[in-house]
């Protein structure tokens, strides 16, 4: 639907300034033939702008490595996502430091193989029906669990993960 909303907002641009958040909105909604049932057409809309505006992606992206280097052993990091986009950040950042780093093609034993960072103790955790029901804006949430382990970590080691392996 990006297209046609950026197609609706410079249409209407042309005619006039848009000056309220409702005039958004309105041009949203208009301009997006589906709607989810029980949720306001320009909710993604509104969600786009602030997460660019606050650099929230980013800010995920700092964060992650630096409370990693702050926790100690037996330490637990859990982290709420509300969002997919956050959500894939700490996913795939909690998986690549759950993974020891050694080369694949390294003939190596499972008993021999390195600890890694991270350990993952549990499966994501997502809102129940009651939850949701008593609380919808839980509905996607997602709470990730990390421990750390005896392992030293260096936020700098994440230049030997593959750049954008965990960042989006």
């Amino acid at each position: 639907f990006a297209k046609q909303i950026a197609a609706a907002i410079v249409a209407a641009r042309a005619r006039e300034p848009i000056v309220r958040t409702q005039q958004l909105a309105d041009l949203v909604a208009a301009a997006v033939r589906t709607r989810e049932a029980g949720q306001d057409p320009a909710t993604r809309t509104f969600q786009a702008l602030r997460i660019l505006v606050n650099r929230e992606l980013e800010e995920v992206s700092l964060m992650l490595p630096q409370a990693v280097a702050r926790l100690a052993p037996g330490g637990r990091l859990a982290v709420l996502s509300f969002h997919s986009l956050e959500d894939r950040i700490v996913k795939r950042f909690m998986r690549a430091l759950a993974q020891p780093t050694l080369p694949r093609d390294l003939p190596i034993r499972a008993s021999e193989m390195p600890q890694a960072a991270l350990r993952i103790p549990a499966r994501p955790v997502r809102a129940g029906a009651a939850e949701r029901a008593a609380n919808p804006r839980a509905r996607s949430a997602v709470l990730r669990v990390a421990e750390r382990t005896d392992v030293p970590f260096d936020p700098a080691s994440l230049a030997r993960i593959e750049p954008d392996a965990w960042r989006s």
